[in-house]
């Protein structure tokens, strides 16, 4: 229960990066790189009298329905809440506080934030197993009824969206919405990839005893030990392996230099770790 509360709270706090991203950039300058967020600014060029957030709605309960009709029953909870959740914080955010033209005048700084915003939250959402939904229905329908991936068919659908800004908005605007639509999927990339990076340390240490209670005792994870032969020395020396959080690694260098300042130690970053105590399968 603990677990569900905690993930609960963490996709809503994504969800609110993401309607910053598009309430404060994205719908003042009109960047529609992709998702049902750019649909939804095209479409309220059209329709004056709704704005982005109740468009989006409107478009994620159309866009469910399909998947309903082609993909059956294979949806998510989590994802289904994250559609219609976005959609509301996105209305509710333009209502409290909202913007009749940007921020700034420069529309890159504008494009960056409008980036950097929605991929923070869109990163978090993603890493718990769920997603904002919309245009990802799309491609999961195209993926299953054609030869292509669901990559290549999600920035497929991004880009006609992100064309159809440079149609209804002019050249200039559909060239920034390609551009942020090509950085996204690379900074959502980089942040997921910071949330899940854990540190391998390879540890030869004549203090090798101490060093292995103080991983197991002092910092509740767990380690290999294996024996190994020097080339030079020929010596037979006991070698440590172990995966710590990046908290941890910093107590056990610490610790280790504390103790044996000669500690051979190679400390490597790993994009993500599965298995007890980080990530499950």
């Amino acid at each position: 229960m603990k677990k569900h509360i905690i993930d609960f709270i963490l996709i809503n706090v994504g969800l609110i990066l993401v309607g910053i991203g598009i309430c404060f950039f994205k719908v003042p300058n009109n960047f529609a790189t992709g998702g049902v967020s750019g649909l939804a600014i095209i479409a309220s060029s059209f329709f004056k009298g709704i704005d982005v957030g109740p468009m989006m709605l409107i478009i994620n309960i159309v866009l469910i329905i399909v998947g309903f009709i082609f993909q059956g029953l294979d949806f998510g909870s989590k994802t289904m809440y994250s559609s219609f959740a976005l959609s509301g914080i996105v209305w509710a955010i333009q209502k409290i506080y909202p913007l009749e033209h940007s921020l700034t005048d420069d529309m890159m700084l504008e494009l960056i934030f409008s980036i950097v915003f929605p991929a923070m939250g869109s990163a978090i959402v993603f890493n718990l197993n769920a997603s904002t939904g919309g245009t990802d229905i799309v491609a999961k329908i195209l993926s299953k009824r054609t030869n292509l991936n669901i990559g290549k068919t999600l920035l497929l659908t991004d880009f006609l969206i992100a064309a159809g800004a440079g149609a209804v908005f002019g050249i200039k605007i559909g060239m920034y919405s390609i551009l942020g639509l090509s950085l996204k999927a690379f900074v959502i990339d980089l942040v997921m990839e910071s949330f899940n990076v854990s540190k391998q340390f390879v540890i030869i240490s004549t203090k090798s005893e101490d060093i292995k209670k103080y991983i197991v005792t002092q910092l509740n994870r767990g380690a290999t030990i294996y024996k190994a032969e020097g080339a030079f020395s020929h010596k037979t020396e006991e070698v440590i392996s172990t995966v710590l959080s990046r908290r941890q690694a910093i107590k056990l260098r610490t610790y280790i230099r504390s103790i044996d300042s000669s500690a051979f130690i190679t400390i490597t970053n790993t994009s993500e770790t599965i298995g007890k105590g980080f990530r499950s399968i």
